[in-house]
């Protein structure tokens, strides 16, 4: 009965140590992606706060997550009691043992501010910057619909309101184009370092907004001419007739500006700040706040592309599966989980600011977690 007894105790007391040693590996399975989660859900809710905010003028700030330390703490204490017995008292062994857990997270914010608030968020965003996106499958005129106000002076909607607020027709025929021949493989888009001087000259009224790098990026259309369809042959005029481009190149570069020219496609992209704001004035709000001067009206675009490029609902409450919903002025706006191409959009502007937020002096947020 002694060494059974005995037994259960020391046993009791190894689980208990056993527990505490393996802490640190299990919770570092589930915190790296729960923590992964966690930042990207806090980002989209920042970045919908920021356009609604823009919708009525507020000014928007953003926070960056600099630091996460998960500090567990994971006590255990055990023993064993051990009575051998005399006369008529009996034998018996008594297992001791206690455990205690805490978690205690810590999060580290750093406002962005200064010169990396300029740079990440006032300053348009460069087209070697934007358009490589399209290489890697994002749909070439949703790019450009959101990053682009306009192209070879054809007009994209601004959120400035006036005459030209719906954007130039002719920008969306454009859009359409590109995306058909991106579809049949008949659009290319690549990144080149140009400090060889052999494609260094920018035509008047036009610049690249990274000099200091001297890269370049440059569109080739009717990439590969393979059993051109009559759609294909049609889709190459219309978008080098809308562009001024010489129908005798297949390559032209890309570069900001306002002025055409035949061998290159002047671009004036928008700022993280403009796209937002651009995307804010699309949201549809009641007439009784545009009426009492909180916001103005409602932008709406015009041929093809009358959808707003995220469509975001207000309303008392938020549905309980809403991809992302924030609260402003007792009101909720969020965005429906079943509304694919309006949760796809929202994921190319949260990629755009974070490639617009990388500098050389920005650092990733580091996750610490104590494993022992």
């Amino acid at each position: 009965m002694t060494r059974k007894a005995l037994s259960i105790a020391i046993l009791s007391a190894s689980v208990l140590a056993a527990g505490c040693a393996g802490i640190g590996p299990g919770r570092l399975k589930a915190d790296q992606v729960d923590y992964a989660r966690a930042l990207g859900d806090a980002k989209k809710r920042e970045i919908l706060a920021a356009i609604v905010g823009l919708r009525f003028a507020d000014a928007p700030s953003f926070l960056t997550v600099s630091s996460i330390i998960a500090a567990y703490t994971f006590d255990a204490t055990g023993g064993a009691i051990v009575n051998a017995g005399s006369g008529a008292q009996p034998n018996y062994a008594q297992a001791t043992g206690s455990v205690s857990y805490s978690n205690h997270p810590t999060f580290t914010f750093t406002p962005t501010t200064g010169d990396a608030y300029a740079s990440a968020y006032i300053r348009p965003l460069s087209p070697t910057l934007v358009m490589p996106l399209a290489e890697s499958g994002i749909p070439i005129d949703l790019l450009l619909r959101i990053t682009a106000q306009s192209i070879a002076g054809l007009q994209n909607g601004t959120a400035l309101g006036g005459p030209n607020s719906s954007g130039s027709p002719q920008f969306f025929l454009l859009l359409q184009a590109l995306r058909r021949l991106q579809l049949a493989g008949e659009l290319n888009v690549e990144s080149r370092n140009t400090d060889d001087g052999k494609s260094d000259k920018t035509a008047k009224g036009t610049s690249r907004i990274n000099d200091a790098d001297k890269s370049g990026v440059f569109i080739t259309l009717g990439a590969t001419r393979s059993g051109d369809s009559k759609q294909v042959t049609d889709d190459l005029a219309l978008v080098r007739k809308l562009l001024r481009l010489s129908p005798k190149m297949k390559t032209y570069e890309i570069v900001y500006g306002q002025s055409a020219d035949h061998d290159r496609v002047p671009m004036v992209t928008r700022s993280v700040l403009g796209i937002l704001t651009d995307l804010g004035a699309q949201i549809a709000v009641p007439n009784a706040q545009v009426g009492n001067g909180a916001t103005k009206p409602t932008i709406g675009l015009i041929g093809g592309e009358t959808r707003p490029t995220i469509v975001v609902k207000t309303g008392e409450k938020p549905p309980k599966d809403a991809y992302v919903s924030v609260l402003y002025d007792e009101s909720s706006y969020w965005i429906d989980r079943g509304d694919f191409d309006s949760k796809y959009a929202f994921t190319v502007v949260q990629n755009l600011m974070a490639l617009a937020e990388v500098t050389d002096t920005s650092k990733s947020p580091v996750v610490t977690i104590p494993a022992n």
